[in-house]
């Protein structure tokens, strides 16, 4: 019952071949099958070519590899249709932008046969290199974070009974946030266990642009969904950090508030505002610039995204509150 299949969802970015470049150097026993899932809208369209030339490192593993498409509809619904081709008993699911160490297959199989009959997964230990000789950028500590986060898919084997149970990954969730922690808490609620395994992969910091962090929140429309789904108190469930939508709400607020005031003659209480929505915003942007490099174009882009972050968060955070309002239960979805 050891036996299993690597589902790997991509956009084909160019760190798709080194994902499969390290699949194809690492030892032990190979999979069943590689299922490639091609996410983009219109397969081919751009870059041809590349996703052809991604496949040739995988060598004596070509001959395993399926490639599917999903229709450019997220990580969740890319995963789901992955999962419908697999015939072994686990599916271990990999982000196009890891690298699995040399002995992945080797401990990939050692953690699948230690695990007991009601664990439905296995994580392996992701580790993220940063950069020596400076602090890390906001973009990087960010991604640093995924080395503590829980239940990732990033490098996830899941049992294809437990999925198939509880319905697979939920494809209202478009991003690939979220996805991972609800998927995680139905399994658990379902009775079924996950524990971390030993094997590593390493998840590069990837190049990003500067306003990165302010794309981001749209994930704030997730954690809404989620709230539906799982109830109010799924931070705690889920082992979440709770973030600064309170206090995004707070400085959003006092700005509006400033405007509004200002717009009617309420010169005074308009001036109070205004000096609560700079006070809010430089506590934000210090919190972000302090551990950080400190370059000029990091201050910078620290300085107008944390200007911009807590309208942006606040934003989406009711846009998805409206959109999901009557999104049931995931127990009632199921039934």
């Amino acid at each position: 019952m050891t036996s299993y299949a690597v589902v790997i969802p991509t956009l084909v970015r160019n760190t798709l071949a080194d994902c499969l470049a390290a699949l194809a150097a690492a030892t032990g026993p190979h999979p069943e099958a590689i299922v490639l899932v091609d996410d983009r809208p219109e397969p081919g369209a751009a870059d041809p070519g590349t996703l052809e030339h991604a496949l040739t490192v995988l060598g004596d593993l070509r001959a395993r590899t399926t490639v599917v498409t999903s229709g450019g509809r997220g990580p969740a619904a890319a995963r789901n249709a992955g999962l419908r081709t697999v015939t072994a008993p686990w599916a271990a699911f990999l982000d196009d932008d890891v690298q699995v160490g040399p002995h992945w297959y080797t401990q990939l199989v050692h953690d699948l046969k230690e695990a007991s009959p009601d664990t439905a997964g296995v994580q392996g230990v992701i580790t993220v290199p940063l950069p020596g000789g400076r602090r890390p950028t906001d973009w990087e500590r960010g991604t640093a974070g995924l080395a503590r986060a829980r239940w990732i898919t990033a490098d996830m084997a899941y049992r294809t009974e437990a999925l198939r149970q509880v319905g697979g990954f939920d494809e209202r969730f478009p991003r690939a946030f979220r996805e991972d922690a609800d998927l995680a808490l139905r399994l658990l609620d379902a009775g079924w266990r996950i524990r971390r395994g030993r094997r590593t992969t390493l998840h590069p910091v990837r190049p990003a642009s500067r306003w990165a962090s302010l794309t981001q929140q749209r994930g704030n429309a997730d954690d809404a969904l989620m709230r539906h789904l799982h109830g109010p108190d799924w931070w705690d469930k889920a082992v979440a950090p709770r973030g600064r939508i309170r206090r995004h709400a707070a400085i959003t607020a006092a700005g509006a508030a400033a405007c509004a005031l200002a717009a009617t003659g309420h010169r005074r209480a308009a001036g109070a505002c205004a000096l609560g929505w700079a006070a809010g915003t430089a506590e934000f942007a210090r919190a972000r610039i302090v551990p950080g490099p400190r370059t000029r174009e990091e201050v910078t882009t620290m300085l107008v995204t944390s200007v911009a972050i807590p309208p942006a968060a606040t934003w989406h955070r009711l846009a998805g509150a409206w959109r999901h309002r009557n999104a049931p239960a995931w127990r009632e979805t199921v039934r």
